[in-house]
């Protein structure tokens, strides 16, 4: 986002991917090949129409991101879904295709990882140094970012504040990933139980994964990106790291295009899932940013520390984790203990008239059945054997080609 933009003027969606082989289901780190299909030489970024593809830090993920801001996310997920079936199409005669999900359920990262060798590899390598990129928190996951533009400090300071207080109930809406290495985890958002600690050698990259409370550009500089510049300089010899990128907070402030991006949305199952999700997560910033649930004042004032506790909770048991600290439940006029399953149907039902019809039974099904953990929890029930967790994942490879639900 080069160009400055108003807060909600426009909207970047991405999403990724897993390629999987179509028999076993076993990773296919073959990205390089897809891209190579497609453009008739080797590059890591195409762009197709509205939607770019391109390359991860691992040779088996590809992400598809709208190409460039776009004011309308209400047709991406038929976009999107027409870009999963054209690479599936690709990837059909080399016995491949792209599986959903933010973590595959029986990767092994010590043996399965193979790092892209190709552009920009040499970050990678210095990655793979630095923290070990063959384990999930690296080499397992798959997410959803979408990039909210702010136009000045006075707009990154509402912007900032909403999303912050947001960040804790994400998983109650998207975890997809209770299953690693054949076995169900105890954790239904396990993407985010590893990207906790994944860069625990620079612990000032992650910080506590909610942002710290800093509302102007030069706060950011001081409180978060120089400690983050200081702690990788032994490492980084070379300077070729960029400290927008070594921010992994759950949110990130990305001044080079005046936008922050939003990192704690797993993949769903198919882009009806994940764009509704979408819609409704930027209505609900937009009540708090507007000052329709509490003032300015009473968001910025949440300590880091009192919203992860709420997050971490939510890690562990996504919709069903409940919230008891009444001043949080308040902002959103709510004035008893509750879970997130019933924080978020209260959130829908203040943003409904504002979202598009489309996203309302995507919305309404996780909000009834339960996060996509849940539903994957529910079908595996206590048979973890590969060939039961293969013929789940088969179904859910199922729903990406036809863009539809998973449901119990």
């Amino acid at each position: 986002m080069n160009k400055k933009y108003h807060l909600f003027d426009v909207y970047g969606i991405e999403l990724e991917y897993m390629l999987v082989h179509q028999s076993d289901l076993k990773i296919a780190p073959i990205v390089d090949t897809l891209l190579t299909k497609k453009n008739g030489k080797l590059t890591s970024d195409i762009t197709n129409g509205k939607i770019a593809w391109s390359n991860e830090l691992v040779a088996h993920v590809v992400e598809l991101k709208t190409n460039g801001p776009t004011k309308n996310i209400n047709g991406l997920a038929e976009l999107f879904h027409k870009n999963i079936t054209e690479i599936n199409t690709l990837l059909n005669p080399l016995q491949t295709k792209l599986l959903p999900t933010a973590a595959h359920p029986f990767m092994n990262p010590r043996t399965d990882t193979q790092l892209w060798k190709h552009s920009y590899s040499e970050v990678y390598e210095l990655y793979n140094r630095i923290f070990d990129c063959k384990n999930h928190g690296w080499s397992n996951v798959q997410s959803v970012h979408i990039n909210l533009p702010f136009f000045d400090d006075k707009e990154f300071e509402k912007l900032h504040a909403a999303i912050r207080i947001i960040l804790p109930l994400i998983p109650g809406l998207s975890a997809s990933s209770p299953i690693l290495e054949g076995k169900i985890t105890g954790f239904k958002d396990t993407r985010l139980e590893y990207y906790k600690t994944n860069q625990k050698e620079i612990p000032e990259m992650a910080g506590l994964v909610i942002p710290e409370r800093v509302f102007t550009k030069l706060d950011y500089y001081a409180t978060i990106f120089e400690p983050i510049k200081k702690a990788i300089k032994p490492f980084d010899t070379h300077n070729i790291l960029d400290h927008h990128f070594l921010n992994s907070r759950g949110a990130i402030a990305r001044f080079d295009r005046n936008a922050i991006e939003i990192r704690l949305v797993d993949i769903q199952e198919c882009p009806k899932a994940d764009i509704a999700i979408c819609a409704l997560i930027i209505e609900v910033l937009k009540l708090l940013v507007n000052k329709k649930l509490s003032p300015l004042a009473i968001q910025k004032r949440w300590v880091k520390e009192d919203l992860f506790l709420i997050l971490d909770d939510a890690i562990k048991n996504a919709e069903t984790s409940v919230v008891n600290n009444l001043d949080y439940l308040n902002m959103f006029d709510i004035e008893h203990s509750t879970n997130i399953q019933n924080i978020w149907k209260h959130l829908y039902a203040l943003a409904k008239p504002n979202i598009h019809k489309s996203h309302y039974p995507a919305i309404e099904t996780i909000l009834n059945e339960g996060t996509l953990a849940t539903r994957i929890e529910k079908t595996i029930g206590k048979d973890c054997s590969n060939e039961n967790i293969k013929k789940v994942y088969t179904n859910l490879a199922e729903c990406l080609q036809n863009n539809s639900l998973f449901s119990k």
